[in-house]
């Protein structure tokens, strides 16, 4: 291997390890919010299923129906502002951006728990409102404790979204 070679093979490096910490980066905001959007469309069709039959027997119940559904919606918003914090702390917005892999691997792992969490938080509190639509179209009078029930399970979802937030922050 001669000089050029060498001093070629330096510079290809030095770029693929810039680049590639930036991938990595990129990668984990946008699985954060593109993941926890997959979850919410999913979470608030399951809900949005159940409020169309309720709905079409009972229109008065429109306030209520809207509510249960509008919950697994959520987690596409905290996937959003993890996706944003992450940016921010990369530098992508008002900075300059040189991310070494192993930071590119640090962001990445920060976003997963959102991620991961913001897509099945937000699946599982979608099966919990139609079950809580279910409530509201036999016993109205107690809908607010399917209300609860759909609390509990948003709980995770503020919890992956600390965890990340807080990850980020330490990088």
């Amino acid at each position: 291997m001669d000089m050029n070679q060498l001093i070629e093979l330096q510079q290809s490096a030095t770029l693929l390890g810039s680049i590639g910490g930036l991938a990595l980066a990129l990668l984990g905001a946008g699985l954060a919010v593109g993941l926890s959007c997959v979850g919410s469309a999913r979470g608030t069709g399951i809900a949005g299923e159940a409020g169309t039959g309720l709905l079409a027997q009972d229109p008065s119940k429109s306030g209520k129906v809207m509510v249960l559904q509008l919950l697994p919606g959520t987690q596409g918003l905290y996937g959003l502002v993890v996706w944003f914090f992450a940016l921010y702390q990369m530098g992508m917005i008002g900075g300059e951006v040189n991310l070494t892999i192993a930071q590119g691997m640090q962001y990445f792992v920060a976003c997963l728990p959102m991620a991961i969490g913001g897509l099945l938080s937000a699946i599982a509190q979608g099966r919990v409102a139609a079950g809580s639509i279910n409530i509201l179209a036999k016993k109205p009078e107690h809908w607010s404790k399917g209300l609860i029930l759909c609390g509990i399970v948003e709980f995770y979802a503020i919890l992956s979204l600390l965890a990340s937030m807080l990850m980020l922050l330490w990088i």
